[in-house]
């Protein structure tokens, strides 16, 4: 029973409320017309932009040198793996070719030769891990720097354009082209780069 009183009350609130609506307007003025707010919220860009990142770091002076550096690192780091492989190689054909013709006049310069080529393999693989090493560490500071710049700029050119937000465009799905500012970024980081390197 009071559900039905319930549900019956709210009907009649729900047509008072219409009808108050009614009332409320006068029946000769139009409403304004809702197509038009529609059209000019289009034109209006919302106030945030986006970056390509890829694009910077493709474009920006500073991440292209810190690219320069990191292949030279390991094309420097390949040449010497060869290097040593090549060297360990002679060495143990060299063992090996001795061992075959009798070479050895005793198990005690055999047992030399075999430290030796021990003693090379171990120095060998200690700085190729050293090598690695800095090359790992070389290239986390690369980034952290090239990181460290564009967020450094971000900030800046945003105090002057107030934007809400500057967002990556791989966080996004689509984005609309307008809202991009990659160029913008580019032109500002290579001009302030090219200065400080001057």
């Amino acid at each position: 029973m009071k559900k039905t009183f319930h549900m019956a009350a709210l009907a009649l609130l729900a047509v008072a409320a219409t009808a108050c609506d009614s009332q409320e307007k006068p029946a000769n003025k139009p409403e304004a017309p809702k197509k038009a707010v529609t059209e000019t919220k289009k034109h209006e860009l919302p106030n945030y932009r986006y970056v390509d990142v890829d694009s910077v770091l493709s474009k920006y002076n500073l991440a292209k040198d810190y690219n320069e550096e990191m292949l030279r690192m390991q094309n420097n780091m390949e040449s010497k793996a060869k290097k040593h492989q090549n060297s360990l190689q002679s060495q143990a054909t060299s063992i090996q070719n001795k061992l075959q013709n009798n070479g050895y006049l005793s198990e005690e310069s055999y047992k030399q030769d075999q430290q030796r080529f021990a003693n090379a393999q171990s120095a060998a693989e200690r700085e190729m891990t050293s090598l690695q090493n800095d090359f790992q560490n070389s290239a986390m500071k690369a980034q952290q720097a090239v990181n460290d710049s564009v967020y450094a700029f971000i900030k800046e050119y945003n105090r002057s354009h107030g934007y809400d937000a500057i967002f990556q465009k791989a966080a996004t799905l689509y984005i609309d082209p307008a809202l991009d500012i990659t160029d913008e970024v580019i032109e500002g980081l290579n001009a302030r780069y090219n200065k400080v390197k001057k």
